[in-house]
Parts: structure tokens; C-alpha cells; sequence
């Protein structure tokens, strides 16, 4: 049985998409079993498929302290964590991986990742392709997956160069016109 670290009532099963995750009827905080937290945020906005929210692969964007809670699954120490650009504050096992937010906080983790996705630039998508090119080849998800990922990082690249360059956009809708 999984304990809220907060409020030490029962976790209770919820899904959140397809995903199964404990949720504390009390203070509606959610506990992530290890790779869940990804899985939801893919679930719920299928564009942040490939924009990573892995807390432990990116230890240059989190600050991290001592917490007072212990994990739900393992009741190991948990560390806090304050995540790049989100600002939630959350709380993660480095032991077994699993990731505790508080109500309403996974929304603005959603929240934040589209605001990236809406604010980056032609050069970052850039940059996020050929990254995600090499990931094709090389990376820990299947092929399909990684080309998946690698399709909307082209995707919104198109979408970023035709705000950034609207004479472009225009050029080309001229182009097709005189074609037909």
C-alpha cells in the first residue's frame, strides 16, 4: 500500500490518459511511478512527444534540495526539485525513480512544455532535428518512435520558419497559385 508522502493517507489507483498513477483523495497530489510522469505528458499533448521532461537526464535545468517526505514505493529520502523553466517544485525518488506533484502541478508541467514548443525558434528546432536525427540511429526509444519524435520536431519547425518568415510563406502560396 502507497502511502500520500504529505497527508500518510492511502494512494488511490487514477489514470491520467493511459496511464495508471496513485493519486491521494485527501490533497490530490499524484505519484509517478518511474517513466509514468512521461508517459501522461505524452498522453496529453501528443506534440511534447519528443520534448523531454526526464528529471534526471537534464541535471543543468533543476535545482535540487533536501525534502522532507519520503517516497510512497520505496520510502527512501526524496529530493525537491525545482524544473528549468516550469517553476514546479516537485519531489523525486532517486532511488526508484518516481515523481510526486502536488495538485495541479502536472498541468503546469503541461502548460510550461507547450509554451516551449510555441516559443523556440527556427535555429532550435534546428538544433532539436539533428539531435533527434541522431536518436533515430542511436537512441534508447524504438525507430518508430524516434521517427515519430523526429517528424514533429520538422513539423514545427515548418510552422516556426513561416512565422519567422511570413515573405517566404507568401513567396510559396504565390508558387502554387501559378502552378495550378
Amino acid at each position: 500500500m502507497k502511502q500520500c508522502p504529505k497527508c500518510k493517507d492511502e494512494l488511490i489507483p487514477k489514470k491520467i490518459g493511459n496511464v495508471k498513477v496513485d493519486e491521494c483523495h485527501k490533497c490530490k497530489g499524484v505519484w509517478f511511478d518511474k517513466d509514468e510522469l512521461r508517459h501522461a505528458k505524452d498522453d496529453a499533448d501528443s506534440d511534447l512527444n519528443w520534448l523531454d521532461f526526464d528529471i534526471w537526464k537534464h541535471e543543468d535545468q533543476f535545482k535540487s534540495t533536501g525534502c522532507v517526505h519520503s517516497c510512497p514505493s520505496c520510502k527512501e529520502p526524496m529530493v525537491t526539485i525545482e524544473y528549468g523553466k516550469s517553476k514546479v517544485i516537485i519531489d523525486y525518488c532517486p532511488s526508484c525513480e518516481g515523481t510526486w506533484l502536488e495538485k495541479d502541478e502536472f498541468k503546469k508541467i503541461i502548460d510550461s512544455l507547450e509554451d516551449e514548443l510555441l516559443t523556440k525558434s527556427f535555429s532550435d528546432y534546428m538544433k532539436e532535428s539533428v539531435k533527434e536525427g541522431i536518436e533515430i540511429l542511436s537512441g534508447p526509444e524504438s525507430f518508430a518512435s524516434e521517427w515519430k519524435d523526429f517528424s514533429n520536431i520538422l513539423r514545427f519547425m515548418e510552422y516556426r520558419l513561416f512565422v519567422e518568415k511570413p515573405t517566404l510563406l507568401n513567396t510559396i502560396i504565390s508558387a502554387q497559385k501559378t502552378i495550378q
